[in-house]
């Protein structure tokens, strides 16, 4: 047995002696070495120690190390004095003394001849904790270098540069935790079989003593496991033959009765351990298995907050992060030196204003001018006892006295006890769009959608929320600055919110005053799919937008209803928030603004197609961030109607002509005493206000849309959901030839989820609009599904799968 198992070690082994013979070192050699590491490794223990009581005394000479005159008080003198600092002061510090352990461990090893090969991990893991160690005591211990050495103290810097205290002292805990599992051995696993260990009964560690006693001698035959052991086997080398000193393989046992043949029964220990792979108890006549199910994993943590925390809030403007948004030098200033303050005409207005009043017996306490860039207010305080009324009623006569082109009397004037007289200013500033949008009023405007309109008569700048209006009405007579008012509240937008966060709907009948804004079409504009301009000037394509807009709204609030919100500012948190799966069909919403130039032309051409879907937005759209801008140059009764003044509490009102159109427009005279470019009044169902509005021209339009228009831009506009009318062309006599080739599929579909619609055909088949619009229209000829209804999806006409079988199986035998 010896030959056919021995033999081949034996013949590896003579392999590795006979390749390691060149670079064999003898035993002389190795004893030397290994002395010299061991004289080594005591010479630094002393000049370690000696360096911590004189150190100090001895810094200076170790500066001239060559002066023989030079004294130190180092235990090894000059030379220990190097050595310490060289490893403690220059070095590692006191982490150095773990080379003494180092260097003495290493002579043993080559004196006693343990192979060397054992040196590395006792090596690697030593320089490992010299690091840790020396880097911890440069942190605790800044004052005293000599504790962590300059290495430390310099590693330890250059780790609080880049990480900071706190990341440096982590580094250097999970350093500490990688030696103590790795060099330690030290787990959980050997902490709770410690205590296991420690549960075990005394007739339990008897018996196993025993069996290991009795099996002790016959493992060590069969098994050589002690390395020692191993290199008393000696190979006699001689050509091809090798000899086994027989001595060192000679068995234990002499007689075959030493071996105990019959088991020692050991009471079996039940362990359960859950959460655990199932453990296995075994004895020499049974195997007992126990289990225990595994207990279900419980997440803490909010899903949400964990993907908040590992990729941030979602940030809608990712697609275009590099958009730029306009620079206010675009714009142009036209006023440089603000209001001027003429003294001469206030001191004259004031005069007049007191002699006219006093020419019918109305006294005046105090009186008060507020200049603005067009108008100046006049605030009078009357005499007890006059009436108020009185004073209102002389409000031609205030304007005959004064020459001026139009006076407005504010009676009183909400919040004060005055009375306002509005005079105009002879030579009236202009307000520079610039100045308005440069104000801190509307820089700093926490809105959702700011608009910056003008200059009060206080001279501050007028800014409103659009999404708090949450529709506005503009109307004034022709060339009074409707155009100039809509640029305004457009620019305020594209100056303040970014292409994803807003949406603009133009319709323009006039196709002159929004044709600029083409240039942002990709960027701002919304359409619908089959619309080659995004700008509308065909009012027949208004009808279609207005009721698309309608079916996105139906679409929004099914999903504000999914997400369990009340508005649109909700849902987006949320979805910035990641509580809400795309994959179900959420999504960013951008606010859309829909801006109608000339209403009383679509009234006139289409009327209740456009009325009624225009009331439906007014009424619905607010919560889901739809806003609607309309603005005419009629302010009539057939026009402005009730259902639509009762939806619209934001209107602005320019100059007109009578004191009728004023009260249609604002429910209240003013409007027609404005003094027109761009002279206003606005109500949002509250107080009037009067502002002029700043004034931006065709040019500045220009250079803020080729501003944006350079810039990178998404694939397409914004599309709007498709839109299907009644009339919509659609042939019932489609000849069967010509159906698509998808026809069937999609007859599937939509049979299987019992759901009529272009949009299904699209998700399902990822098809464009126009093909699974035709794709309908084949379905509804066919009589698969019904006629369109609005916003609803249409009607199945067919049940299940084997009626759609049987029905094109009648088609294809008729």
């Amino acid at each position: 047995m010896a030959k056919t198992v021995k033999a081949p070690i034996n013949k590896k082994k003579e392999t590795t002696s006979t390749s390691t013979q060149k670079i064999q070192i003898s035993k002389q050699q190795k004893i030397v070495f290994g002395t010299m590491l061991v004289l080594f490794s005591v010479a630094l223990l002393l000049a370690f120690i000696s360096f911590f009581i004189y150190g100090q005394q001895d810094q200076s000479a170790v500066q001239e190390i060559t002066n023989r005159e030079e004294l130190v008080q180092n235990w090894l003198g000059k030379f220990g004095a190097l050595l310490a600092d060289t490893f403690v002061y220059k070095g590692f510090g006191v982490a150095s003394f773990i080379f003494v352990r180092l260097f003495f461990l290493s002579g043993m090893y080559l004196i006693v001849g343990i192979p060397v090969k054992r040196l590395k991990n006792i090596w690697f893991w030593d320089l490992f904790a010299i690091i840790v160690l020396s880097i911890l005591f440069g942190f605790f211990a800044t004052s005293l270098p000599e504790l962590g050495g300059i290495i430390g103290y310099e590693l330890n810097l250059f780790l609080q540069d880049y990480l900071g205290k706190t990341g440096t002292l982590l580094t250097l805990i999970f350093g500490l935790v990688i030696y103590i599992i790795f060099k330690m051995k030290l787990s959980p696993e050997t902490i709770q079989s410690f205590f296991d260990k420690s549960k075990e009964s005394t007739i339990d560690s008897i018996n196993s003593s025993t069996k290991n006693e009795s099996n002790s001698n016959y493992n060590l035959e069969e098994f050589a496991v002690d390395e020692e052991e191993k290199d008393d086997i000696h190979l006699k080398t001689n050509g091809n033959q090798f000899e086994i000193n027989k001595e060192a393989l000679k068995p234990t046992i002499n007689n075959a009765s030493d071996l105990i043949r019959e088991p020692v029964t050991k009471p079996l220990s039940m362990v359960v351990s859950p959460q655990r792979e199932p453990e296995i108890i075994k004895n020499t006549e049974d195997t007992f298995v126990i289990e225990k199910a595994a207990e279900e994993d419980i997440i803490e943590e909010n899903l949400a907050s964990r993907l908040v925390a590992d990729f941030g809030l979602f940030d809608p403007t990712l697609d275009l992060s590099n958009y730029k948004f306009p620079v206010i030098d675009l714009l142009k200033e036209y006023s440089t030196g603000g209001i001027t303050i003429n003294q001469e005409e206030l001191e004259e207005n004031k005069n007049r204003i007191v002699d006219t009043l006093r020419n019918y017996k109305i006294e005046i306490a105090q009186i008060k001018a507020t200049v603005g860039p067009s108008v100046t207010l006049y605030e009078i305080v009357p005499e007890a006892g006059i009436r108020i009324s009185k004073i209102k009623s002389l409000e031609d006569d205030i304007a005959l006295s004064l020459s001026a082109l139009g006076i407005r009397i504010i009676a009183p004037i909400p919040g004060k006890g005055t009375i306002g007289i509005e005079v105009p200013n002879k030579n009236p500033t202009m307000v520079s769009m610039k100045s308005v949008i440069g104000s801190a009023k509307f820089q700093e405007a926490e809105m959702e959608l700011p608009i910056a309109l003008g200059k009060t008569i206080s001279n501050e700048t007028f800014v409103v929320d659009l999404a708090k209006m949450p529709h506005l009405l503009m109307a004034g007579a022709t060339g009074q600055g409707k155009s100039v008012g809509l640029n305004a509240v457009l620019t305020s937008l594209l100056y303040k919110k970014h292409p994803a966060e807003v949406k603009f709907v133009l319709v323009d009948p006039k196709k002159v005053e929004l044709t600029l804004f083409n240039k942002i079409e990709r960027h701002y504009l919304a359409k619908l799919p089959d619309m080659d301009d995004a700008i509308i000037t065909d009012n027949a394509k208004v009808v279609n937008t207005l009721n698309s807009l309608c079916v996105e709204m139906d679409n929004r609030y099914s999903l504000l209803k999914d997400a369990m919100v009340r508005n649109i500012k909700e849902y987006n948190d949320k979805f910035k928030a990641r509580k809400l799966n795309p994959e179900n069909g959420h999504r960013f919403l951008p606010y859309i603004v829909l801006v109608v130039d000339e209403f009383a032309d679509l009234i006139m051409t289409a009327g209740k197609e456009v009325e009624v879907p225009i009331a439906r937005l007014a009424q619905l759209a607010r919560a889901i961030g739809i806003h609607l801008i309309i603005a005419t140059q009629r302010p009539s009764v057939n026009v402005i109607t009730g259902l639509i003044k009762a939806n619209f509490p934001a209107r602005i009102a320019f100059r007109v002509t009578s004191k009728i159109d004023s009260r249609t427009i604002l429910d209240t005279q003013g409007a027609d005493q404005l003094i027109g470019r761009g002279d206003m009044l606005y109500t949002n169902g509250n107080d009037v206000v009067r502002v002029q509005c700043a004034f931006i021209d065709t040019p500045e339009v220009e250079k803020i849309t080729e501003f944006i228009g350079a810039q990178k831009a998404y694939a397409t506009a914004y599309l709007l959901p498709e839109f299907i009318g009644e009339e919509s062309g659609i042939n019932l006599d489609i000849d069967i030839s010509e159906r698509d080739t998808l026809f069937r599929e999609a007859a599937e579909i939509i049979v299987n989820a019992q759901q009529g619609s272009a949009s299904l055909l699209q998700r399902k088949l990822k098809l464009g609009y126009n093909r699974a619009g035709r794709l309908i229209d084949q379905l509804e000829a066919a009589g698969i599904v019904g006629p369109f209804e609005g916003s609803k999806a249409r009607s199945v006409n067919i049940l299940d799968m084997s009626s759609l079988d049987q029905f094109f199986n009648n088609e294809q035998n008729n």
